[in-house]
């Protein structure tokens, strides 16, 4: 690492907030974010987010004790609010004592955000657009992680320099925030800072280092795609709500296509409930994406990505990913300088 004297004053919010050398955060990707990508990320001296998903109980508490023996760095579990095991995931963190709690695929109620506050662990929620934010801060989340639409995964609908816009600049020395969606390099790590950011969140640019375990295929099919191949599902009907995940084009996004329009016919005999259909989605993408992530079936299975998808091609070690941002950062900030006088 080159020597970070311009960089530094810039990482020092979110660096004390997360109590770790650089807040770079690795977003939660289920069946990617596992303890071992974790554990590497954090013994880097970054941020790790491990993924809680649709996982029982008993394996994320395996997990979690499995990522505690691996680095003796802070990180965070992620729950997903809309997984079927997600009250008694929140239950079993009561006696975890995890340090950090993100909250992530739809948006806590106040009384769980308390549940984890109470914990202990600080607690940082995602927010995609200015009243969700507004909503969270209320709640007493401790850190906002703005997430724009360029982002894999489940999405809001509002890119991310428009969320700089409208909710960065507003809030960011009210709470640390941290950007997420789209970012892949140091240069944008080093204006996001500028910005206000109190760090930023990578997902895609992850996958793509030697520690992530996901399948060779998996790599593969983001090392081939442009970023204009990771778009978002549709939602055809208000009749079935479903949050949008950005993923790259393949038959599986066609499948859950169909998948939807079934349902909604489903729907509309009352032959199921909404949240039995809303429940066959997120089913849907937890089954497509462990046959991408975990068997290789890149044709059938979902291939969540960002858009930052056109901005990685190589697979790299993570010390050289981490040292790579840092570096460009630090190189972005004194070219900045030097125009500025």
């Amino acid at each position: 690492m080159n020597d970070l004297k311009m960089l530094s004053p810039f990482l020092k919010r979110g660096s004390e907030f997360l109590n770790v050398k650089y807040p770079i955060l690795c977003g939660a990707m289920t069946w990617v974010s596992e303890p071992q990508l974790v554990a590497a990320v954090c013994n880097s001296g970054c941020f790790g987010c491990l993924a809680g998903g649709n996982a029982p109980v008993d394996i994320l508490h395996k997990q979690i004790l499995e990522t505690r023996s691996l680095t003796q760095n802070s990180f965070a579990v992620n729950l997903i609010t809309i997984a079927p095991a997600y009250h008694d995931q929140l239950a079993m963190l009561k006696d975890m004592k995890v340090p950090y709690i993100v909250f992530a695929g739809s948006f806590p109620k106040e009384k769980e955000v308390l549940a984890a506050k109470e914990t202990g662990a600080k607690v940082m929620c995602f927010a995609s657009t200015v009243s969700i934010a507004e909503r969270m801060i209320k709640f007493g989340a401790d850190a906002i992680i703005l997430e724009g639409s360029e982002a894999g995964g489940h999405i809001g609908h509002v890119s991310s320099i428009v969320l700089m816009q409208q909710v960065l600049f507003r809030f960011a020395e009210q709470i640390p925030m941290f950007v997420a969606g789209g970012i892949a390099t140091g240069k944008m790590v080093a204006h996001a800072l500028l910005m206000g950011a109190s760090g930023v969140q990578l997902g895609t640019r992850f996958v793509m280092t030697e520690e992530c375990r996901a399948h060779e295929n998996f790599k593969m099919a983001f090392r081939r795609a442009n970023a204009r191949d990771a778009v978002a599902t549709p939602q055809f009907d208000s009749k079935l709500p479903v949050v949008s995940v950005r993923s790259l084009r393949n038959k599986g996004m066609d499948e859950f296509g169909k998948l939807q329009l079934r349902l909604l016919k489903e729907l509309e005999a009352g032959t199921v409930t909404r949240q039995f259909a809303q429940e066959e989605v997120e089913r849907f993408w937890v089954g497509a994406l462990r046959r991408a992530v975990v068997d290789g079936d890149i044709d059938n299975g979902s291939l969540m990505a960002g858009q930052s998808v056109g901005l990685v091609n190589e697979v790299k070690p993570i010390r050289e990913v981490v040292a790579e941002l840092l570096n460009d950062a630090e190189a972005e900030l004194v070219s900045v300088k030097s125009k500025l006088s």
